[in-house]
């Protein structure tokens, strides 16, 4: 009987360094976390390095060796960016940028080496601070937030105490003018009371 030849298979793996891209929105003067993150779970600091640029050539931030580096940081990010060291060893490179203007917004690249990889953050500055909706208030309008500024809480809880002390005056008086023209009906009709009596 005829044997058939073993088949032999083999299955070829390409690992493809992953470039993910985020969104991030801030406005004039405020700040924002521009957010980079390795997933190498045993990531030795010391061997790391991660570099931060914006539209590709300016220097924003540099972490060699698992330090900061700011000899050849671009003039118009120092002392407007931080890092958040103690999230190194978890893998956090994230910064925050802040006094942020129109100049700041583009694309921000995060390189992480040896392990290749790459974060891309697109900023967009905004004029005006949007509001995130809630739950309770949802979306709302900067006309809104300012009406709101406007009539805080406690002007509409004076208006409420105002009515009701005026509410509770007006029937005090009405309580009041009603008792003395009863007596006053009782002393005409008994006829025994003088004009005195009758107002007292």
């Amino acid at each position: 009987m005829p044997q058939i030849p073993g088949c032999v298979f083999t299955v070829t793996i390409s690992v493809i360094s992953v470039s993910l891209q985020v969104t991030v929105e801030g406005f004039i003067g405020g700040s924002v976390v521009l957010p980079c993150s390795s997933a190498e779970h045993d990531l030795k600091l010391k061997d790391t390095d991660v570099h931060w640029r914006h539209n590709g050539s300016k220097h924003v931030y540099d972490i060699i060796n698992g330090k900061d580096l700011k000899e050849e940081q671009d003039p118009r990010y120092k002392n407007r960016t931080k890092t958040f060291p103690e999230g190194y060893v978890r893998g956090n490179f994230s910064i925050k940028l802040s006094g942020l203007t129109h100049a700041d917004a583009g694309k921000y690249i995060c390189l992480i080496t040896p392990s290749d990889e790459q974060e891309t953050v697109e900023l967009i500055v905004n004029v005006f601070f949007v509001a995130e909706p809630t739950t309770e208030k949802g979306n709302q309008t900067i006309d809104q937030e300012n009406e709101e500024e406007i009539r805080p809480d406690s002007v509409e809880k004076s208006w409420l105490w105002i009515l009701v002390v005026t509410l509770l005056t007006v029937l005090s008086i009405l309580f009041i003018v009603i008792i003395f023209r009863r007596k006053i009906s009782s002393c005409h009709m008994s006829g025994e009371c003088g004009v005195a009596s009758c107002v007292t």
